[in-house]
């Protein structure tokens, strides 16, 4: 069969005109782009998304990294207020309306800031070690959350994250920061010097330091039978050595999504006793009910003005106390706070952190007030 006369094929001059059809000779963007996308999006007339930018995705990812930081220490310090006034609206209230938002933030940061740099601390050694991981290997690899998280954060809060958690971790707990600082920020032996023998001096230098700091505890927590404490003390240090990466390219999606489901229920599970952590302080407050008659109260102080003492008792309820009949008030501790492990780390006890041992320095801890142990 041929072609009718009056038909020009694509791309072939017109013979009256001498001159090629411009619509027919080339073809339109979305003609393109249907025949680069396949027959399927050609068919349903749909264009495909170009692919996200890189810039675009690490501002989304700086947007949910600061938006988890700000927004759960908010989140956490109104349940606190729930947890305490024990569900009851009023109560809740009533402390809402006594416990100012600067109050409120400072008891979150001084009984959770441990958690909170706990979390940070995870986050930036995972997502390094993840990071690193992602770079070698193939391009199109859609990069896990911890490392996003990682590539959209200044050093500087890194940094000041693990000042945090020096600060503020019981001092059991911190030799955990060598293995985590050092994949933070990627700190193998190898950059300690580019010989071998410098480098196994320097590493010997610093284990018998560490040795000779930790030596008294290390052997009273053997005799103490304190197995959690030896492997706590013991182990992260050697940890540190292995922890850069890069990980098997085979085990990287996977691990990437079982340790941010692992930190995820790691913040749940640490979260529940800050909930439940008071914000007020906790005292037993002595009234004379009557001529000669005294009662001690015990409960955490919400207000005190010029007319009554505010009370919110540990066994529920609210208390008002005239400020006349009061004789006398103290100061108790709570029982999380008193020690359960007898180690000590040059003078200074393993359940304590650093601020808070510099704090007992100055400060040394008075007795307990028999009234604190006998009123319940």
């Amino acid at each position: 069969m041929t072609a009718p006369p009056d038909a020009v094929p694509a791309g072939t001059a017109d013979p009256g005109t001498g001159t090629a059809d411009p619509g027919a000779a080339t073809a339109g963007p979305g003609a393109a782009a249907a025949g680069a996308a396949g027959p399927g999006a050609a068919a349903l007339g749909r264009a495909v998304p170009p692919p996200a930018d890189p810039a675009e995705r690490r501002a989304r990812a700086t947007q949910s990294f600061w938006t988890a930081v700000v927004g759960v220490p908010a989140v956490f310090s109104v349940l606190r207020l729930g947890v305490e006034a024990g569900g009851e609206l009023q109560t809740t209230l009533l402390l809402v309306a006594n416990v100012g938002t600067v109050n409120l933030l400072a008891g979150f940061l001084t009984t959770a800031a441990a958690l909170l740099s706990t979390a940070l601390v995870a986050v930036f050694a995972l997502g390094a070690v993840l990071r690193v991981s992602v770079d070698r290997m193939p391009p199109g690899i859609r990069r896990p959350l911890f490392a996003r998280w990682v590539d959209s954060t200044p050093a500087w809060f890194a940094v000041a994250s693990f000042l945090l958690a020096l600060g503020t971790w019981p001092l059991l707990y911190l030799p955990l920061l060598l293995p985590a600082f050092v994949a933070a920020f990627q700190l193998g032996p190898e950059r300690l010097h580019e010989q071998r023998v410098p480098r196994l001096l320097l590493l010997a230098a610093g284990f018998a330091g560490y040795l000779w700091l930790l030596g008294p505890t290390l052997l009273d927590a053997g005799g103490q039978g304190e197995a959690l404490a030896l492997a706590l003390l013991v182990v992260p240090p050697v940890l540190a050595l292995f922890v850069t990466g890069p990980l098997p390219a085979a085990v990287v999606r996977p691990l990437a999504s079982v340790t941010e489901a692992a930190v995820l229920a790691m913040l749940v599970w640490a979260a529940l006793p800050v909930i439940s952590t008071p914000v007020l302080p906790l005292t037993v407050t002595t009234v004379e009910t009557s001529p000669g008659v005294t009662e001690d109260v015990r409960g955490h102080v919400v207000t005190v003005d010029d007319v009554d003492v505010v009370l919110l008792q540990e066994r529920g309820g609210v208390r008002y106390l005239p400020v006349g009949q009061v004789r006398a008030q103290v100061l108790c501790p709570s029982e999380d706070e008193l020690p359960r492990r007898q180690l000590r780390v040059r003078d200074f006890h393993v359940e304590d952190s650093l601020l808070e041992g510099l704090g007992r320095r100055v400060r040394p801890v008075h007795r307990i007030d028999a009234a604190c142990r006998t009123v319940r």
